[in-house]
């Protein structure tokens, strides 16, 4: 399975950047209630494991917080490859405004 990664700078420490995130899941199955069908995850320490279905694609992944930075990197099926830079940038954009 082809990956995707994105990593999101932040000057909140550690704590903060975690606390901001612990409900990124609520809000993205909010978000894209039109455009993903399944958004499960589970936080363990300062990762959070997550698996989320969107037009018919299963994508997993596991975003790190860092004292520094966020990073998440996933899989995507081969099918969804062409919307790989779409999916990056759209992840990219929700941990920046989750971190602002």
């Amino acid at each position: 399975m082809p990956g995707f990664q994105v990593e999101v700078p932040h000057q909140l420490g550690r704590d903060e950047a975690r606390r901001r995130l612990c409900d990124f899941l609520d809000r993205a199955k909010e978000i894209y209630k039109n455009q993903v069908s399944e958004l499960t995850g589970a936080w363990s320490g300062d990762s959070l494991d997550f698996v989320m279905s969107t037009y018919g694609f299963k994508i997993t992944g596991r975003l790190d917080v860092d004292e520094s930075s966020v990073r998440l990197a996933g899989q995507l099926p081969f099918a969804a490859i062409a919307f790989r830079g779409k999916i990056e940038s759209s992840f990219a954009a929700e941990l920046k405004r989750a971190l602002a």
